[in-house]
């Protein structure tokens, strides 16, 4: 005897809880990656964190909703503009005479100030870079039909 499969959207409870709590999920993933410097968490667990509740709105509502909001180019760009913010941060430091990734000469009156500067900038990068990476292997497995 075959058990017919309840397609997702004739679960109420699951897209009511969902929508509720996605945004939820993308703010702490917002937390996580801006107080990431003072305390536990930073650029990666915010990246995973953040496409989590993007992977929950494409299994709860579709892939092909989730390609509306989040466009196959914009995860492109994502994972670049990561890598390029990344890599720029330590070309700089580089230009300011210091070491590849040397914070604390992106200030000159405040090494301090240019040490948490330089930290937000990078962790931001690996930020939108995970995330970026983590919805392009979502959208490669997701888009995979059974034969």
């Amino acid at each position: 005897m075959k058990i017919p499969l309840m397609r997702m959207r004739e679960k109420l409870v699951v897209r009511v809880v969902s929508r509720f709590f996605i945004p939820f999920i993308l703010l702490f993933g917002l937390y996580v990656q801006f107080h990431g410097d003072f305390g536990p968490g930073g650029g990666f667990q915010a990246g995973v964190i953040f496409t989590s509740g993007f992977v929950l709105y494409g299994l709860v509502f579709g892939l092909e909703n989730l390609q509306r909001v989040v466009p196959w180019r914009v995860v492109e760009s994502g994972a670049s503009l990561g890598l390029l913010l990344y890599g720029c941060v330590g070309i700089a430091s580089l230009f300011l005479n210091g070491n590849f990734l040397d914070y604390k000469v992106l200030d000159p009156h405040d090494a301090m100030h240019g040490l948490h500067l330089g930290i937000l900038l990078i962790e931001l990068g690996v930020g939108l870079t995970v995330s970026a990476s983590m919805l392009a292997i979502f959208y490669a497995f997701a888009g995979r039909r059974t034969a």
